[in-house]
């Protein structure tokens, strides 16, 4: 009896497992015959979203393993990159992450028939992962641009697709705003600012960095100059001089401030359109300006032409000369100053006597002259000096000019009246002689007369005697 029940028992296990094994390859050949009676078996298919020539650490993408057979919920899915597991036995053929750095590689997927140990292999899908999060790159046709003109800027990402664009836009004087409804790659602008762009993409969308500043200034027609004051030729070192920025009429008409370029001239914008120094050695080179508008710090006028500045490192030293060194008694004598070279102007000439005298002559001391000229009727040791500017920048002294009194000479009346008497005597002398002479003459005649008379007188017959 115990015999007959343990067949019965193996008999029943028997039968469990047969049926068992035949349910299943039922299952495998309904499943086999459906799929080939409808043609629908096909190889799995691995998807990339987005599909981008490389990606980015910290960019999202999403896998799909589409299986082509039964239903979604019928698999189990792996997925794995050069043999290593990103998914593994997951329900759901969708799948996301974020990329890191050893993302790049040979990417496949798998799947698992939930009923059996049937198996699907997808193609393979290669991805680029690029280290470095990208900079977008900001370009421009030209960054000065005419009033009313415009420029193309145009943004963009290397070594990478599929980006949209933000843009953006500051002045010295706002905050960045974004520009509105401006995603396209190449934007066109006519306002002056500072402008910059950065690439967008993905979902959950991923930024790049921003790019560098790009700085567009509008330019108004008016032409600047630099003018210097004093107006001198040549400038010698110590002497101090103004630069004075001059926004000429055309154009724009506005109130403006001031930049400069130069070797000794600040580099920040100015309401002062003008600079004053003291020149020196380092102060020679050339000189520009340009002007804004104060309402619009970049909308400026062209640079104007150069200024050169030329320094002379030498002092000049003034010349002293003189018309006579003595002085005439009751006359003067004329002394001159001047500043060698001859190019230099501008000179005002101080006059000092004696040797260690350091208090200018005055209008007291001598007659003074417009053209560096003064008369002196006194003796004494001359020298002069040039002096220019405010402050007044001097020369070195002129030499000393020893000026004397002449000698006395003899009274005016002796030296006329000795000619004078001379004169008269010569004179005198002169008459008396021609009076003899005349007298002579006549006596001559009358002695003639005489003897002729008495020749008659003995030439007569003597009887008349």
């Amino acid at each position: 009896m115990r015999h007959i029940i343990t067949n019965s028992v193996l008999f029943m296990l028997h039968l469990s497992v047969f049926s068992l094994i035949i349910s299943e390859v039922s299952v495998f050949i309904v499943v086999l015959c459906t799929l080939l009676c409808t043609g629908h078996a096909q190889d799995a298919v691995l998807t990339i979203e987005p599909s981008w020539s490389s990606y980015f650490i910290g960019e999202s993408v999403t896998f799909k393993c589409d299986m082509n057979e039964g239903k979604d919920t019928d698999w189990y899915y792996t997925i794995n990159n050069d043999g290593r597991d990103y998914v593994s036995y997951s329900e759901y053929k969708v799948y996301t992450l974020q990329i890191r750095s050893g993302d790049s590689g040979t990417n496949q997927c798998s799947g698992i028939w939930k009923r059996s140990h049937y198996t699907k292999i997808s193609n393979n899908v290669s991805i680029t992962v690029l280290a470095d999060k990208p900079r977008a790159t900001l370009t421009a046709g030209t960054t000065i641009i005419a009033v009313g003109g415009s420029v193309t800027l145009t943004c963009s990402v290397q070594s990478s697709d599929g980006w949209k664009y933000e843009w953006f836009r500051r002045t010295q004087t706002t905050y960045e705003g974004k520009i509105r409804d401006q995603q396209n790659r190449d934007i066109r602008v006519s306002q002056g600012g500072i402008y910059s762009c950065r690439g967008t993409r993905g979902n959950p969308v991923y930024y790049t960095d921003k790019s560098y500043d790009v700085t567009i200034e509008i330019t108004f027609s008016n032409k600047v100059v630099v003018k210097q004051q004093p107006n001198w030729p040549q400038i010698f070192r110590g002497e101090t001089i103004t630069l004075t920025c001059e926004v000429q009429e055309g154009g724009e008409t506005t109130e403006w401030e001031y930049e400069w370029r130069g070797p000794r001239t600040p580099t920040q914008w100015t309401h002062n359109n003008d600079v004053t120094f003291r020149v020196s050695e380092s102060s020679s080179g050339d000189y520009m300006c340009k002007s804004r508008r104060r309402d619009d710090s970049h909308s400026s006028t062209e640079w104007s032409e150069a200024f050169t500045l030329s320094v002379s490192t030498d002092q000049p030293k003034a010349q002293i000369t003189s018309d006579m060194r003595d002085i005439p008694v009751g006359g003067s004598v004329t002394l001159t100053c001047s500043v060698n070279p001859s190019s230099s102007s501008g000179w005002k000439y101080y006059w000092y006597r004696d040797e260690n005298s350091s208090e200018a002559l005055t209008t007291q001391d001598a007659v003074f002259h417009s053209n560096g000229q003064i008369s002196v009727s006194q003796e004494g040791l001359y020298r002069c000096r040039g002096g220019r500017g405010n402050p007044v920048y001097y020369t070195e002294d002129s030499q000393s000019v020893r000026i004397d009194h002449r000698a006395a000479p003899e009274p005016e009346s002796s030296s006329f009246v000795t000619p004078l008497i001379v004169g008269l005597v010569c004179g005198v002398l002169l008459i008396l002689l021609l009076l003899l002479l005349c007298r002579f003459k006549q006596s001559k005649n009358s002695f003639f007369a005489r003897l002729e008379h008495k020749s008659e007188l003995c030439n007569e017959p003597h009887d008349q005697g």
